[in-house]
């Protein structure tokens, strides 16, 4: 891995992927986009994974695009920004996509770039005084790659408006607004995530990979006789799934089911 992103998993199986440059406020540039890109597949293809937090050094979580990286692009062509922009939607996809469940840990300002990071992310825990701003049109550009993450964690509507104004927003602003899930003082960020964990890790994971694919491929489709048979179809596999006789067993015994760490 980059010394721009760092990666560890502990003993119960829980990732820790970590933006590190600090010194920039953790600004994006090509190298700590291909780190997170192979931290992300990497926390996926590991069977011990599971759960994924993603974190930031220092005060803020991201200042979004890095200074040096915005001048290169400046210089590039219309087809060498395509492909530039392609590794950050790619990584953003790794990212939305991983089959384990993850964690958004936010700190400090989170700009630009870094609120698809959050947006991809299935749950977000974000220190009160944190600020937040989509602040692309502020220098001519629009969140296009982050936008399709962004507008399904915020709604069409609210997205238009930040998009367009580039507003600073508050952290309780952004839970209303769905961006984040919880708003807690600095002391209890890491102890609120670690309740988040205990949760997940109490239940299957296979039923939690399975559980998010569930909502993405429901979410925004019609009730009708299709639906109906595919999310039949779903629970009569999950029945008679290892981990679904296990866990049914389990419940009709009355004791813990085997993932379950005593």
């Amino acid at each position: 891995m980059t010394e721009y992103v760092l990666y560890e998993v502990d003993e119960r199986g829980v990732a820790r992927i970590t933006l590190n440059r600090a010194d920039k406020h953790n600004a994006f540039n090509e190298t700590m986009i291909a780190g997170l890109t192979a931290s992300f597949t990497r926390a996926a293809e590991d069977s011990n994974v599971k759960v994924v937090i993603l974190a930031a050094n220092g005060k803020n979580f991201s200042a979004g695009a890095d200074l040096n990286w915005m001048k290169k692009m400046a210089g590039y062509s219309e087809a060498e920004n395509r492909a530039d922009a392609m590794h950050l939607a790619t990584m953003l996809h790794t990212l939305h996509t991983l089959p384990k469940p993850t964690i958004a840990r936010v700190q400090g300002a989170a700009f630009a770039g870094a609120i698809g990071l959050i947006a991809c992310c299935d749950m977000a825990v974000a220190c009160k005084l944190s600020k937040f701003c989509l602040s692309e049109t502020k220098i001519g550009l629009v969140p296009a790659t982050i936008s399709p993450y962004v507008i399904e964690a915020m709604g069409k509507r609210i997205a238009k408006r930040y998009f367009m104004t580039a507003e600073v927003f508050t952290a309780r602003r952004a839970r209303r607004l769905g961006l984040i899930s919880e708003t807690v003082s600095e002391d209890q960020l890491d102890a609120t995530i670690e309740q988040l964990i205990e949760a997940l890790l109490k239940n299957s994971p296979n039923a939690i990979s399975e559980a998010k694919a569930l909502v993405d491929t429901v979410a925004g489709q019609p009730l009708d006789e299709s639906m109906r048979r595919l999310t039949s179809d779903w629970i009569a596999r999950m029945r008679v799934s290892e981990q679904g006789q296990e866990g049914l067993s389990a419940f009709l015994d009355k004791r813990s089911p085997g993932w379950v760490k005593e």
